[in-house]
């Protein structure tokens, strides 16, 4: 396995362990439908919610920088296909977690994707 992917799973892993410990219950880790994936899809008893990780060795890029078109609109597809294949009726919210540094410091964005951007 190379370093990137390394990198990617560790700063996924150190993402899971950040959402548990403030409450939240993971679902699902790298869902996927199609060539569409989703990271982490959590919940907070309230919403489902759709986490992308990002992981840098330094946190050089601005959040929004980090997530594309292209990117959006797949979550978004990937994120309604969750809710219709698992016949759920709650409410969806798009996160972005940032996991950079030597330290795997975290930056946890919510709503980071705006289903009307």
């Amino acid at each position: 396995m190379s370093q990137r992917n390394d990198s990617g799973k560790n700063g996924e892993e150190r993402a899971v362990l950040y959402l548990i410990h403030r409450g939240y219950t993971i679902l699902e880790r790298n869902w996927r439908i199609g060539h569409k994936e989703i990271d982490i899809i959590c919940t907070d008893g309230k919403m489902i919610i759709v986490v992308e990780v990002k992981t840098r060795e330094a946190g050089c890029e601005l959040p929004g920088e980090l997530i594309d078109f292209r990117k959006k609109r797949n979550l978004l597809r990937a994120g309604e296909a969750y809710i219709r294949a698992k016949g759920l009726e709650r409410e969806l919210r798009f996160d972005l977690i940032l996991v950079s540094g030597v330290g795997m410091d975290v930056l946890h964005i919510r709503e980071a994707i705006q289903v009307f951007d």
